[in-house]
């Protein structure tokens, strides 16, 4: 996978006309991917250093960087590139994932992947912009800017990977006076990579901000199903229709080991999202827990183009339910597990942001990747106790001692934890 990715990153557009070209387009890339999927700000100060003592450095052997660049090079010459340049790389990932036969563990529902949507900002400053930033006014009357960013992700109730796919930012549109938004965003995903995931027999997950007519009827044309957050106060006609009819019932005791609740499924079918002759009809589904004492401790509703019905009401809310995982498995790991999205590793005057933001994400989806085919991995985060500790250890590992490639450092690894290797490894 690493030499696919140099494949792409050789294919870089290098603005560059004149004879500097001391450092490949591909060098500076994987650089920057290196920081990001080692956890290490200081992963290229070290390397230098390494390679200054020994020779070498595990920026040649296990990334293949030829040549680490400065940073400010780094800054420089991956300015003016496009995330898009790295959107193949993606798909190759999500192909590997289904050829391996892993991402049938990820079906749900009616045997469809879930796909959540959500949107997140990436970076925010006073001071600091350029013309792809979003603004906002604050109350004091001075301006925030920020990038941010939809992240589509495939996941799943039984799972705790998620698969992050090409990401759609959020940045002001050419010929178009009003600030772009989440909602525009999601469908210019739809129109431009819809046709490549529907195939893979998707349903669409979404919080409330995605239950519009316009989305819902997007996601019809590009053949996904949905399942997306549905509340009172943004679909008065749904509940205009539901308020004093006798609603279908399922009730449900579970026990968490301290307390029993009790999960109240509701639901109908054929119901408008909006006032008009026109209205797409949806179904409708909700789901309250209680406690014993009477007390709410969830509620939540959901429209989807699933039929419900008593059989199956409990999974598609389930599957709706399971969005959360985009904010708690991918967008907060991104930002709070080590991967510093929000961090200000550049900015630029173009795309550097963006850029940088996209081989981040791609860090998430190379070690999911390996958690999920990798025998050597596997073993290893089985007996790691925490995420931490794994790149501390790597952290360090990489800062003192230089691998001749991560078949050799994944097998340091397990010998030094007195762990058998797994069969047919060497």
């Amino acid at each position: 996978m690493v030499e696919i990715f140099r494949q792409q990153l050789e294919s870089l557009p290098d603005k560059r006309t004149g004879k500097n070209s001391r450092y490949g387009m591909e060098d500076a890339a994987m650089s920057a991917f290196s920081v990001f999927f080692t956890q290490s700000p200081s992963f290229l100060s070290y390397q230098r250093t390494m390679e200054q003592t020994k020779g070498r450095s595990n920026a040649q052997s296990l990334f293949g960087v030829h040549k680490i660049p400065t940073d400010n090079h780094i800054r420089d010459l991956l300015d003016p590139v496009q995330p898009k340049e790295m959107f193949p790389v993606f798909e190759t990932i999500l192909e590997t994932i289904e050829q391996k036969g892993k991402l049938q563990r990820f079906r749900g529902f009616a045997n469809n992947l879930l796909m959540a949507l959500d949107g997140t900002e990436y970076f925010s400053s006073k001071q600091i912009h350029c013309h792809h930033c979003s603004s906002r006014k604050m109350k004091s009357g001075e301006i925030h800017y920020f990038h941010s960013v939809v992240t589509p992700v495939i996941v799943s109730p039984h799972q705790s990977q998620v698969i992050p796919l090409v990401p759609e930012f959020i940045v002001p549109q050419d010929g178009n006076d009003k600030q772009d938004c989440e909602n525009t965003a999601a469908k210019r995903w739809l129109l431009q990579h819809g046709s490549k995931y529907s195939a893979f027999k998707v349903t669409v997950l979404g919080d409330d901000l995605y239950s519009r007519q316009p989305l819902c009827q997007m996601l019809l044309e590009q053949q996904f199903n949905f399942i997306l957050v549905c509340r009172p106060e943004s679909h008065p006609t749904i509940y205009e229709h539901i308020e004093g009819i006798a609603l279908p019932t399922v009730v449900v005791n579970k026990w968490t080991g301290k307390v029993q609740e009790t999960y109240t499924y509701q639901y109908v079918n054929g119901l408008p999202i909006k006032d008009g002759d026109d209205a797409l009809l949806v179904n409708w589904c909700e789901l309250t827990v209680t406690r014993p004492d009477g007390k709410v401790v969830y509620k939540n509703s959901f429209a989807t183009n699933h039929l419900i019905t008593e059989q199956t009401v409990v999974e598609i809310v389930l599957a709706g339910r399971t969005r959360w995982k985009v904010e708690n498995e991918n967008n907060n790991t991104l930002k709070t597990k080590g991967y510093n999205l929000e961090h200000n590793f550049g900015h630029g005057k173009e795309h550097l942001a963006s850029f940088l933001a996209t081989l981040n994400i791609l860090s998430l989806l190379f070690h999911t990747l390996l958690e999920l085919v990798d025998d050597k991995y596997q073993l290893l985060r089985s007996h790691l106790p925490t995420r931490k500790t794994f790149f501390n250890d790597l952290r360090a590992l990489t800062r003192y001692l230089v691998f001749d490639s991560w078949d050799h450092l994944l097998t340091f690894m397990i010998q030094g934890l007195e762990l058998d290797l797994p069969p047919n490894s060497s």
